[in-house]
This record gives C-alpha cells, sequence and structure tokens, in this order.
C-alpha cells in the first residue's frame, strides 16, 4: 500500500527544477484561491459596514472560496498535483504520494501565496482588514477542533477518491469541481461557528497580515489530524488494487 513508501526524500529534491516549478504552481493557486475568498469577505463586509455574518454572506462565501479552490486545483493539478493545501500534502505525504522534502515546499509555497494574496488585497482596498479567521461566541475552541477535524476529513477523503487513487478513472476529471463543492458544501455548514477554514495556509495568511493569532493553532491541528485520518483511512481499506474480484455463487 502507498502508506508503506512514505518517503523522506533526497536533498537535491529541493532544488530539483522539476519540484520548484511545482513548488511555484503551488504558490499561484493559493494566491488566487485566496484572493477570490478572503477578498469576497472583505467585500462583504464593505458593502455591509461589517455587518454580521448573515445566510448571504455564508453562501457568497461558499461560492467565492468553492469557485476559487476550482481553480486553482484545476491549473495547478498537472503540474504540482493541486494540492493548494498543507493538509492535503499532508495527507499525500502520509498515503506515501509525496516526499517530506517536497511537501515541506509545497507548505512554504502555500502560506507564502496566501500571505501574498492578503497583501495585495490590503493594498489594491486601500487598507482594508485582512482580518483572521475567528471562533465565533458561543464555540468553544474544542467545538472548533471537531469542526476543523471532520471538515477537513472531508475534503481530503475526496481528494483521495477523485485524484490521487489510480482506480478513479474518469472520474478524475471532475476532480477540481468535486474538491471545490465539498469546501463550498463545508464552508455552508461550518462557516457559522469558526469561519470553516479547512485549511491551514488560509488561515495564516489573514492572521500574519492582520497580526491576529488567536486561537490560530487550531486551524492548524484540526485540519493535519483530518487530513491525515483521511488518507490513513482511504489507504488502508479502500487504496488497494489487488482484491479478488468475488465469484457468483
Amino acid at each position: 500500500m502507498p502508506i508503506h513508501e512514505i518517503a523522506i526524500g533526497r536533498v537535491e529534491e529541493t532544488y530539483h527544477p522539476s519540484v520548484l516549478k511545482a513548488a511555484l504552481a503551488e504558490f499561484i493557486s493559493a494566491l488566487i484561491f485566496v484572493f477570490a475568498g478572503k477578498g469576497s469577505g472583505m467585500a462583504f463586509n464593505y458593502v455591509t459596514d461589517n455587518g454580521k455574518t448573515t445566510p448571504a454572506g455564508l453562501i457568497q462565501a461558499a461560492l467565492a472560496y468553492g469557485f476559487g479552490l476550482f481553480i486553482g486545483v484545476a491549473v495547478s493539478a498537472n503540474i504540482s498535483g493541486g494540492h493548494v493545501n498543507p493538509a492535503v500534502t499532508f495527507g499525500a505525504f502520509i498515503g506515501g504520494h509525496i516526499t517530506l522534502l517536497r511537501g515541506i515546499l509545497y507548505w512554504i509555497a502555500q502560506c507564502l501565496g496566501s500571505t501574498v494574496a492578503c497583501l495585495l488585497l490590503r493594498v489594491a482596498t486601500g487598507g482594508l482588514t485582512t482580518s483572521a479567521f475567528s471562533i465565533s461566541s458561543g464555540v468553544s475552541v474544542w467545538n472548533a477542533l471537531v469542526l476543523e477535524i471532520v471538515m477537513t476529513f472531508g475534503l481530503v477523503y475526496t481528494v483521495y477518491a477523485t485524484a490521487l487513487d489510480p482506480k478513479k478513472g474518469q472520474l478524475g476529471i471532475i476532480a477540481p469541481l468535486a474538491i471545490g463543492l465539498i469546501v463550498a458544501a463545508n464552508i455552508l455548514a461550518g462557516g457559522a461557528f469558526d469561519g470553516a477554514s479547512m485549511n491551514p495556509a488560509v488561515s495564516f495568511g489573514p492572521a500574519l497580515v492582520s497580526w491576529t493569532w488567536t486561537h490560530h493553532w487550531v486551524y492548524w491541528v484540526g485540519p493535519l489530524i483530518g487530513g491525515g485520518i483521511a488518507a490513513l483511512v482511504y489507504d488502508i481499506i479502500f487504496y488497494s488494487t489487488h482484491e479478488p474480484v468475488p465469484s457468483e455463487p
């Protein structure tokens, strides 16, 4: 099984042209994704004069992040695998699909892409705040942690089923759309409680630019646990390509 192929990687990998191109693709995709998603939230706050989250605002965020991720995955899928998310990269590492060193480069690129997107948004909007993800009043930090674990599990499980599984066949064609849709659906489900990040890089950029780190660890620990569990479940239970076909009675 792929999990047995977990590898650290060679140092030469960190400066190989193809790996650097893949990291650059992750940077650009993360920038596109965060610029669209976070920009949508800033636009909503601007037109509502920083009003509270409403059903319309959740729908707007779900569409922006869902479409943004759809594009971000699609434009980098053939170059880097279209991770656009440290939790997806971690899940791919757990399943033996990417080396640790390559994964670290992806993490750096994804976080840089998110940060640059937030800086560009701040400049383009005349200094509006790129607010960090936060936990809503009445929701405990442990509630938020569970939400992030469950939502990211669904996301990474979808990535495995539609993009990483060699048995996916023609299903791979709709992988970017499926990945974008599960993120949009999860935002509708959990966005009102903790913002529904599911992506440490998406949380890192706004937190760094606004220098707001309250409960930031939740948006790393939750997605990484959820992504790791999804990788283990899919790899151990569903990934095998050598299962015997049951004979008819």
